[in-house]
């Protein structure tokens, strides 16, 4: 973006097609031919901003208003805002119990980022709710894992059945394999 620095013979010009009742496109292409410019719409528009000439009674219009066509030329008509045909249905959801999640048998030490050190594990804790702090395990950790044995065990081990099942039908499996 380059910086414009509009000379006071430009601004009084852009003050006068304002009051006219130009558009800033219109005004800014009055500005460049009167004064061999450049200034674009948006440059008009800022400088305008910045002198205070934007008021209550120069307001954005909607788009509608802007590309509605008079029905009888001379006459402007007032366009009201289109909504879309189509309604989408406000979606239902059921209500699912909260699942239990699954814990490591283990006492954090609950240290602040900055307070690990390198063999320390990484497992967070908190930050749940608005404004909690989150904290991290921080006892030794497994070699080759940023987490101490059971947290690593917890973050990599599938859930399995208490029944068994999966175990038996993994049994299965390597036996028959």
């Amino acid at each position: 973006m380059e910086p414009t620095n509009w000379a006071p013979e430009h601004s009084d010009a852009l003050r006068e097609h304002l009051a006219k009742g130009l558009s800033f496109a219109k005004a800014a292409e009055a500005i460049n031919s009167q004064f061999k410019t450049a200034y674009t719409r948006n440059a008009a528009l800022g400088r305008a901003k910045r002198m205070g000439l934007l008021g209550q009674d120069r307001v954005a219009l909607p788009l509608a208003v802007l590309s509605s066509k008079p029905q009888v030329p001379g006459e402007a008509r007032q366009a009201e805002p289109r909504w879309p045909a189509f309604h989408w249905p406000t979606p239902v959801f059921e209500r699912t119990k909260p699942r239990k999640l699954r814990c490591a048998a283990v006492e954090p030490r609950h240290l602040a980022l900055t307070e690990l050190e390198q063999g320390d594990c990484r497992y967070p804790y908190g930050g749940d709710g608005e404004g909690e702090a989150i904290t991290f395990c921080g006892r030794p950790r497994r070699a080759g894992s940023s987490y101490c044995s059971p947290h690593f065990n917890l973050s990599r081990n599938p859930v399995i059945p208490e029944n068994g099942a999966a175990v038996d039908a993994w049994l299965q499996f390597l036996v028959t394999a």
